[in-house]
């Protein structure tokens, strides 16, 4: 199938032409007291520039479109559903690099899910929550979940939309959290402590195994002086239906993420995630350490902007790839009420065992309307 190549200015006019329609406020739109709507809406485009001669310098463009709707027949449930629609893949299909410059849902990943022959259907789930003492309460969710909405969170590298824009600073990539399967999930808030647990079947892995996947997360909220702060510890594991690094025999996958952020005042916040992962599967990295900053554009007088600043060091895996190293900084603006636009740069570089180490630049816009 022949993909969409979307160059800048014609992702950007999609977005200004598609927005134009849409008169409705930031965040959800209440249909009624129970029923409500939101989407976003992104449009981004990317130059990669590289120290490898042989491949020409490239740039792509990406369109993605996410609705949802949420309705809520009483205060204790909750029927969710999400919709992915996406033009391109973005530098995704033809980057040097190992992992994706942006981790967003391009193309590709909103076509046969997971194998399951299932296209643009993200989510689907009901939610019960019940109220556990004055303090207490429970959640529990079944349906097609996404795992990262639960065990992988962090108030200041957790949105592709919205903050960085590389994989190795959404999420753990040295972490498996699978997306858009069947799958439950509870959740328990107490004070604040949270104790999260997923459960989910997965079509197929690539190796084209169905596989369960395993999930909890120990968070804990801390209001300080200086701001929240949130501190997250993650065990998350799969069945044995992951080939190792001969490919002979199957393995499962077990890993530790931690998780940490903190405001530091109005203006200021750092964050941090850490993960260490066996490697008795086939693994490109087996330990993650990345951390950066965020900065309000409260400084400048613009509430609305911010920058981020974030580093990532992944290594340790048994294939031929030793390291990946990724530096990344964004300047979001706040342009109307619905939208944003990020102007951001990556420097990736990765190490390999017996072949040339590439390293270079992503330079890249995005715009982002969420309604």
């Amino acid at each position: 199938m022949k993909h969409w190549r979307l160059s800048c200015w014609t992702t950007l006019l999609l977005m200004l032409a598609v927005m134009a329609y849409l008169p409705v406020p930031a965040g959800a739109y209440d249909i009624n007291d129970k029923f409500s709507i939101s989407a976003v809406m992104a449009g981004v485009y990317q130059y990669e520039t590289t120290n490898d001669t042989e491949e020409d310098d490239r740039g792509r463009g990406a369109f993605v479109f996410q609705p949802e709707a949420s309705f809520s027949p009483t205060e204790n449930d909750a029927f969710f559903v999400k919709f992915g629609f996406a033009g391109g893949n973005g530098l995704a299909a033809v980057t040097t690099f190992n992992l994706a410059p942006w981790a967003a849902g391009v193309e590709d990943d909103v076509k046969d899910i997971n194998g399951r022959n299932r296209d643009y259907l993200l989510t689907a789930w009901y939610k019960h929550s019940f109220q556990l003492g004055d303090t207490a309460t429970l959640g529990l969710t079944g349906g097609i979940i996404d795992a990262t909405d639960y065990v992988d969170e962090n108030a200041f590298a957790n949105d592709e939309y919205t903050q960085f824009m590389n994989e190795a600073l959404v999420n753990g990539p040295n972490g498996f959290a699978p997306s858009f399967d069947l799958g439950a999930a509870a959740e328990v808030e107490l004070g604040g402590f949270s104790l999260k647990a997923v459960l989910m079947n997965v079509g197929e892995n690539d190796d084209g195994n169905n596989y369960h996947f395993y999930g909890t997360q120990l968070g804990y909220r801390l209001d300080t002086p200086l701001g929240e702060g949130n501190y997250r510890v993650m065990v998350h594991s799969t069945s044995k239906q992951f080939l190792d690094k001969d490919g002979r025999d199957k393995e499962r996958h077990t890993c530790v993420l931690l998780s940490f952020d903190q405001q530091l005042g109005k203006i200021f916040g750092a964050w941090m995630r850490l993960g260490w992962e066996d490697d008795k599967a086939a693994v490109d990295y087996q330990n993650l350490f990345s951390g950066g900053v965020d900065i309000s554009g409260t400084l400048w007088g613009r509430q609305q902007d911010n920058i981020g600043i974030g580093l990532a060091y992944l290594d340790g895996g048994n294939l031929e790839l030793e390291s990946t190293t990724v530096a990344e900084a964004y300047l979001r603006m706040g342009l109307i009420e619905n939208f944003a636009l990020t102007l951001d740069v990556q420097y990736m570089k990765d190490k390999h065992d017996n072949a040339d180490d590439p390293n270079g630049f992503i330079g890249g816009v995005r715009l982002t309307a969420e309604f």
